[in-house]
């Protein structure tokens, strides 16, 4: 049975279960209005929209903290969502990291280590993104992820993106990270 919200720890990164405790410390990363100028909701740094997104994270049951694995500061999040046993694939999306933590490094072993952990359970992973959120297409593409698709959801369109247990694998060595 797949596990939703494990705890992954890297050389850069943990990522464990997201608590409703998170909540100061995770509005903090996501206060700056540039995470979030090319999402679909580029207000949601204000306290308000964020308070929504924080209580879906919570509701959805598969949102996950991200902190520096030197320092235990809150540096974003991310989630799994939408298991599909029967296809086998579950969506990784929802993830956002506080600007001094952009530039791939952190972002690759996140995704790495989310990878890793899902390929245990499914053989596909989605990415949804924002049509004009051009940082994060780049970002999914450079992990290997092919576009499928453009889907209507959640009052918005978003561009899907998939990228195979067999095609994780195959990636060069260097581009993937060992996990925990």
């Amino acid at each position: 049975m797949f596990e939703l919200q494990p705890t992954l720890t890297g050389e850069l990164i943990k990522l464990r279960p997201l608590k409703f405790e998170d909540y100061p410390g995770l509005y903090m990363a996501a206060s700056d209005p540039l995470i979030w100028e090319q999402h679909p909701n580029s207000d949601r740094y204000k306290e308000a929209v964020f308070k929504g997104y924080f209580e879906g994270a919570l509701e959805c049951g598969g949102a996950l903290i991200i902190q520096d694995a030197l320092t235990d500061e809150i540096i974003g999040s991310s989630r799994y969502y939408g298991l599909d046993e029967t296809a086998s694939e579950v969506e990784i999306g929802w993830t956002f990291l506080t600007t001094n933590y952009w530039g791939g490094t952190y972002n690759r072993e996140l995704k790495n280590l989310m990878l890793s952990h899902a390929y245990k359970y499914v053989d596909h992973v989605l990415f949804f993104v924002g049509p004009n959120n051009l940082r994060s297409r780049r970002a999914v593409e450079k992990l290997g992820a092919t576009y499928i698709e453009t889907r209507s959801r959640f009052g918005s369109d978003s561009v899907v993106y998939r990228l195979s247990k067999s095609e994780f694998a195959a990636l060069k060595p260097e581009t993937t990270m060992p996990t925990n």
